[in-house]
């Protein structure tokens, strides 16, 4: 087992836990979510967001780790045994840097910082309603996008692994 080898598998675990986690969300937390009224979906958002959105260390750690790991994977393979035989890697690295990380950047986070600045207790029944269409339909799109993609990559990061 060689160094490019090792960083596959140290890409592998936490981009899997990645996507288990916004699987959990696809698949769990937001439909769960959607049976709330509107104020009560808000603020549940507004709670679990803030979790995270606070630093926590296990999230942080297993989210950046997985970037940095996907990182290290491309830079050594691309050094190590060359772009002819590490393009694939690179293709599904890149894959999971703008697939999941990307539009986590552009869509996601934009979409929870919104939702984190709404004051409930100072909008009506209708404001409310308002906020959470603009919000949730945009968010759950684009989270069923970066959980195919997600665990596509996971899949193809083992696959890659058990063929080198």
């Amino acid at each position: 087992m060689d160094v490019p080898d090792i960083l596959l598998i140290f890409s592998i675990t936490p981009c899997s836990l990645v996507s288990g986690f916004i699987l959990i969300y696809s698949k769990v937390v937001m439909p769960g979510l959607s049976n709330l009224n509107d104020k009560d979906f808000l603020k549940a958002f507004q709670v679990t967001d803030a979790i995270i959105q606070n630093n926590q260390p296990v999230f942080l750690f297993i989210w950046i780790g997985s970037i940095l790991a996907v990182l290290a994977t491309i830079l050594v393979s691309l050094v190590s045994i060359g772009f002819a035989e590490a393009w694939l890697i690179v293709l599904v690295a890149f894959a999971y840097l703008l697939g999941v990380q990307g539009i986590m950047v552009v869509v996601h986070i934009p979409l929870n910082n919104h939702i984190q600045r709404i004051k409930i207790e100072n909008n009506n029944d209708e404001a409310l309603a308002d906020q959470r269409l603009k919000f949730e339909t945009k968010w759950t799109f684009f989270n069923h996008i970066r959980t195919g993609i997600a665990i596509s990559v996971s899949v193809f990061l083992l696959m890659l692994l058990a063929i080198r």
